[in-house]
């Protein structure tokens, strides 16, 4: 028998036999293993962030709080993950990062070549762990575009021909869909949808415990016949953001990427965290909006010819710009724009000197694209016939030359600030003991 020592944490129904029979072997030391019983997923959570080092966790599938984020939250303890399971939960654990899945008729030297494979033993000889490899990037992956600005300022309508217009091009194959990702989403309401599922909380909860493919994706979506794109449909009510998981959200959106050639993603212009405000509930329902800002290609800042609405799209580009959304990849618009070129040359000085005066300097913003006003464009929104070219051609033209322009954002490329990361101290960094208290 190996000598190494292993620390596990489990987590499981309290009467399952495995999870008795576990503590038994650990208690009787007929297994090398120092084992931690939690009966609630919170619990585990805690155990693994309390700062104590576990070589594996092991979780019963039958659980209903074993999804995603739990899996994640063990791989970055560095722990391996240990799925048992009857056979009667069919979920693509590989997919979820589950390094090893066991039945729950276990037996002792199978739970040890298991642990010997795949954990790290907290004694011996250096040991390398390897975690499941994640989704190959090296797949289709699409082009996300996000759209923002100020409510009332036209950004939903601007999503809407920008996926009208991306949609026609050859390039495209009409595999475009318009993700609304706003909190307050009208979307559904523009489209005049009339269902309200499934939309954005059935996404992200079939991304929780496992890994649709593409076409279970495609299906949650509804086709816009007159306009050629489709359409996901937004949060129900503002509050059901509390429903949507972190890396769930994550997964969701390279899901989206994958299964459609250009993703339009109408967001809110609230991209605050907890590193801004010390709140974690904050970030959590800004996740839409930052997650799909930190992954954009493009975004697109969208406000009226106002002073407040030329104020906020500033403030909206100056919050894009501390999240991390480099300068090259904002695209401002003005819409409901004056037709005077004199009028428009002040617009676009007055949004330079705003930037300047911004505090983050924003003093490299491309010069805006303006849209002219268009009379009767809900009424045609709400029919969902097409938008009318004078509409779709011009954000098409910018978005597609953006595109061009700019290199794809890949996954491994961006990530959400967090500031409990873990920071590297160094020796010698912290100082050291005098004479006197080493000695005493």
């Amino acid at each position: 028998m190996t000598t190494e020592h292993y620390r596990v944490v489990g987590l499981a129904r309290p009467r399952a036999r495995w999870f008795r029979d576990l503590s038994r072997w650990s208690t009787s030391a007929a297994l090398p293993i120092d084992f931690v019983k939690c009966v609630a997923p919170e619990e585990l959570t805690a155990r693994l962030r309390s700062g104590r080092v576990f070589s594996a966790v092991i979780l019963d599938a039958a659980l209903p709080g074993i999804d995603r984020d739990l899996i994640d939250a063990a791989r970055e303890a560095g722990a391996a993950v240990i799925i048992v399971s009857d056979g009667h939960t069919r979920r693509n654990w590989a997919s979820l990062g589950v390094n090893a899945v066991l039945p729950d008729t276990i037996d002792r030297s199978l739970l040890l070549a298991t642990l010997v494979d795949c954990a790290h033993p907290l004694a011996g000889p250096e040991f390398t762990f390897d975690p499941s490899p994640e989704p190959s990037e090296a797949a289709h992956r699409g082009r996300l575009v996000v759209v923002t600005g100020p409510s009332g300022g036209g950004a939903s309508t601007l999503a809407i021909a920008a996926a009208q217009g991306l949609t026609i091009t050859d390039s495209n194959g009409g595999q475009v869909v318009l993700a609304d990702f706003a909190l307050h989403a009208d979307q559904a309401l523009l489209h005049d949808a009339g269902d309200v599922i499934p939309g954005v909380q059935e996404l992200v909860d079939a991304h929780r415990s496992g890994m649709p493919t593409s076409d279970d994706i495609r299906s949650l979506t509804f086709a816009v016949e007159g306009r050629g794109y489709n359409l996901l449909l937004g949060l129900r009510r503002h509050r059901d953001w509390t429903v949507l998981r972190p890396r769930a959200v994550h997964a969701s959106l390279d899901g989206l990427l994958h299964a459609f050639r250009i993703v339009i993603a109408d967001i809110e212009p609230d991209f605050e965290g907890d590193s801004e405000v010390g709140s974690t509930d904050v970030e959590d329902r800004n996740m839409l909006a930052r997650s799909a800002a930190l992954r954009a290609d493009v975004a697109v800042v969208v406000g009226p010819p106002t002073i407040v609405g030329l104020r906020r799209m500033i403030m909206t580009i100056d919050e894009l710009h501390r999240l991390g959304v480099e300068s090259q990849r904002v695209l401002p618009v003005v819409t409901r724009a004056p037709r005077r070129g004199r009028v428009r040359a002040e617009i676009a000085s007055a949004i330079t000197e705003l930037g300047r005066r911004s505090t983050t300097d924003l003093a490299v913003l491309p010069a805006p694209l303006f849209i002219a006003d268009r009379r009767g464009i809900d009424d045609v929104a709400y029919a969902a016939g097409p938008l009318p070219r004078a509409l779709t051609h011009p954000i098409t033209d910018a978005i597609s030359a953006w595109l061009d322009r700019v290199a794809p954002r890949m996954a491994d490329s961006v990530s959400d600030p967090n500031p409990f990361d873990g920071v590297e101290v160094k020796p010698g960094t912290l100082g050291s003991w005098s004479a006197h208290e080493a000695n005493g």
